[in-house]
């Protein structure tokens, strides 16, 4: 107890106390305003110059010469501007930077570089658009049709797996979630096969497969039956149809008839003619 009253009433204790607290307050006061702005540039900084519209060359050059570095980001086409010129620059122009940093360029290319289409139908619009633009492509234009998923991807205007220029604009045909919805079957039995079609996609159905069958005493291209026959169905659901054709035709030499059915959200495809 009396060697730390003694401690206590030390000079040197105090002393030493004091000398700490100067030393800290120094080395705080020498990092806030000598070693740290000098390790961070403080109060230094390099204004961006334009290098749009020069030679990728030229760019280089006077991106040095402000004390910056600059790397090629992307490259793509542009028609007003020759190849290898600058079209585009991060950080813009003007824009107030620490020395030594990066500028990111979008350099013109010679060419239209080319990418693969990627399929995009059964996915949502938002999906399709991002899975479009990661590929370098846009969104063109949209139509609707009735299913009943609604925001879904019927159809592309290009195939999947094509090879196009970067930028090409898809098409897209999106359902409009109108599917849900109840709708009287149309009684299409005695109808030519294009009256039947018409009828069809009017009630807001779609037409499926088509068989064709030899009918001695029936005029070609009728509608001999058609499944389901309702009274209702779903809104977007397909009507298979069987379609009367020559009695005397050679059926394993004929493919029957080619059914442009925009409501599909398929591309029609050639009907195989089937034996009955």
């Amino acid at each position: 107890m009396k060697t730390l009253l003694a401690l206590l009433k030390s000079k040197t204790l105090y002393i030493s106390l004091a000398g700490l607290i100067t030393t800290g307050i120094i080395i705080a006061l020498l990092m806030d305003f000598v070693i740290m702005p000098n390790y961070t540039n403080y109060n230094e900084g390099v204004t961006v110059p334009d290098v749009t519209k020069l030679s990728l060359e030229e760019a280089e050059n006077l991106l040095t010469s402000y004390g910056l570095r600059f790397e090629v980001h992307d490259r793509r086409a542009h028609s007003a501007y020759p190849a290898n010129y600058v079209i585009d620059q991060s950080p813009t122009a003007k824009q107030l930077v620490k020395p030594n940093r990066k500028v990111y360029l979008t350099v013109n290319t010679e060419s239209t570089p080319q990418v693969v289409v990627p399929n995009v139908v059964n996915l949502s619009y938002r999906n399709a658009r991002l899975q479009l633009e990661n590929h370098g492509l846009t969104v063109g234009s949209t139509s609707y049709e009735s299913d009943r998923f609604r925001n879904t991807i019927l159809r592309q205007s290009i195939a999947p797996e094509d090879t196009v220029a970067r930028g090409t604009a898809v098409n897209l045909v999106v359902s409009d979630g109108l599917g849900t919805r109840m709708v009287q079957v149309p009684d299409v039995e005695g109808l030519r096969l294009s009256e039947a079609q018409q009828q069809i996609m009017r009630a807001g159905l779609r037409v499926g497969e088509i068989r064709f069958e030899p009918a001695r005493d029936v005029t070609p291209n009728t509608v001999l039956s058609y499944s389901p026959k309702g009274p209702e169905l779903t809104e977007g659901e397909t009507i298979q149809l069987v379609v009367s054709e020559r009695f005397d035709a050679r059926e394993e030499s004929e493919t029957g008839a080619v059914i442009d059915d925009t409501t599909n959200t398929t591309p029609p495809d050639t009907t195989q003619i089937q034996n009955n």
